[in-house]
């Protein structure tokens, strides 16, 4: 097989090539999710409850995530030029996420210049909605392509169990307002968890409908800070479609191109969509073409990586492309040929969503 600096753009050893690169800058948050950063006593407590009297996390586990200094965090000229560099090797689509990345100041000047860099076609940004309001046209002006918002619940009590904050109505109206600006299309994730808002499935879905957006389900992935996920917390990808197909009238939508993370289906009379992320109990690891770069500037070839590859030096000391470019291809090829979630061999990842970025 061929070495990685013979290989034209990025290409892995199993033939994967990377198109897809989600940036995460930042890793703060304004949000306290359960599934994520878990830091309230509501949240322990329904961990503990999940878990029948076994030793789970307290509330004194559950301890305040420690955001890395601002020293440490990439900077806008670091990104474009790593992005710039990527965008060179075949990279085409961009997603923004954090941590929350509308907490980064200036955000629109980094989508502006991103938007910019040729043989980027798309950018995405990932928020929880919460300051979108205020920040909504300046996105727009800067040439984003899509959101995506960030909501599990549509009872005000239940997102502030599950987000650890008060703040349904700002997301609510974050959404439509998106929709308004001609964002296209407008997509909202909600992570279902077994015993805490899987009772709200066929609502959200409606909620999609009504609003003729895409809903994202996804599985509940063991990527919280407070090491609390189980298995048996998971509905499924296929639970979810037969409760979501003996209500709606579906149909399901061929993918775009092979890479793609969700199964699709469209309400029959037009209105919305609906996807299904199944990364526990289906894995999709054969067809990946992402790579993630973290808030401080390491590159994970897997979600669930436990190796990171440090760019940020690099950048920082102001190596050439070349150096960049060989390292890049490097690590490419050594890209995991998938997760191990549900073997005996699984070691959930040191840092949670919030670090690595969704």
């Amino acid at each position: 097989m061929e070495s990685p600096t013979n290989t034209i753009g990025l290409q892995d050893s199993y033939g994967r090539v990377m198109r897809d690169l989600r940036i995460s800058v930042t890793d703060r948050c304004n949000f306290r999710c359960l599934y994520c950063l878990p830091e309230t006593e509501e949240a322990s407590n329904f961990y503990r409850d999940q878990q029948s009297g076994k030793q789970v996390p307290s509330s004194k586990t559950f301890i305040r995530y420690p955001w890395k200094p601002k020293k440490d965090i990439l900077t806008f000229e670091e990104i474009e030029r790593f992005t710039r560099i990527a965008a060179d090797l075949g990279v085409e689509k961009i997603r923004l996420t954090g941590g929350e990345p509308l907490l980064r100041s200036g955000i629109a000047s980094l989508i502006a210049n991103i938007r910019d860099i040729p043989g980027i076609k798309d950018v995405a940004l990932t928020s929880n909605g919460f300051q979108f309001r205020k920040h909504a046209q300046q996105l727009k002006d800067a040439g984003l392509s899509r959101m995506t918002f960030s909501m599990d619940s549509l009872d005000p009590d239940n997102f502030k169990k599950m987000t650890g904050r008060s703040g349904l109505q700002a997301v609510l109206d974050s959404i439509d307002l998106a929709k308004q600006l001609g964002f296209e299309p407008v997509k909202v994730n909600a992570v279902i968890i077994r015993n805490l808002n899987d009772h709200e499935l066929e609502d959200l879905v409606q909620f999609g409908k009504d609003r003729q957006i895409s809903m994202r389900f996804i599985e509940y992935m063991p990527l919280d800070h407070g090491k609390a996920w189980q298995k048996t917390m998971v509905v499924t990808g296929q639970e979810m479609l037969e409760r979501i197909q003996a209500r709606f009238d579906m149909e399901q939508v061929p993918p775009a191109n092979p890479s793609e993370t969700a199964k699709r289906w469209k309400h029959k009379d037009g209105h919305g969509e609906v996807g299904i992320i199944a990364s526990v109990s289906e894995p999709f690891c054969k067809q990946c073409n992402r790579l993630r770069l973290t808030a401080d500037g390491h590159l994970r070839t897997c979600l669930f990586s436990h190796n990171e590859h440090d760019f940020k030096s690099l950048l920082k000391e102001e190596s050439t492309d070349d150096t960049i470019i060989e390292k890049l291809k490097t690590v490419v090829w050594g890209k995991e040929l998938g997760h191990k979630i549900g073997r005996e061999d699984f070691i959930q990842p040191k840092r949670t969503m919030s670090f690595i970025g969704g």
